[in-house]
């Protein structure tokens, strides 16, 4: 049986907080659906960079989760300390490599990102109004 869910290794791709109260100046946040037979190409171009961009100077978070309702929608957030990071990050090998193999080899059926350039931050929990 065939499973439309991310085929990894069973080790940890990385560790790293998912911290959202650390400061960030620039969050991204984007989703891809691609088509059937691209979603393993799309998480294998992907996954390398995911892994060292956590890596890099200025990364806060880095998420890239499969959508629930539909396994070909994925969906990417990203947290960068300021410009310089995320910057840093666009023009790394990883990033271009990743970008290259995608647009190559991976039919886009829609896609939307959207950076953001944050000028205050607030912690949302609205536990408070739970009785």
């Amino acid at each position: 049986m065939k499973s439309d869910s991310i085929k990894t290794t069973d080790t940890p791709l990385y560790a790293v907080s998912h911290d959202k109260t650390i400061p960030t100046q620039i969050l991204v946040s984007a989703y891809y659906r691609v088509h059937p037979d691209d979603r393993q190409t799309f998480i294998d171009a992907v996954i390398p960079d995911m892994t060292a961009a956590v890596t890099m100077p200025g990364c806060i978070y880095y998420a890239f989760a499969q959508d629930v309702r539909d396994p070909n929608t994925f969906h990417l957030l990203e947290g960068w300390a300021d410009k310089e990071a995320y910057e840093y990050h666009e023009n790394a090998d990883t990033f271009l490599t990743a970008l290259s193999i995608v647009v190559k080899n991976v039919k886009i059926l829609d896609r939307q990102g959207i950076r953001y350039d944050v000028a205050k931050q607030h912690i949302d929990d609205p536990r408070g109004k739970v009785e």
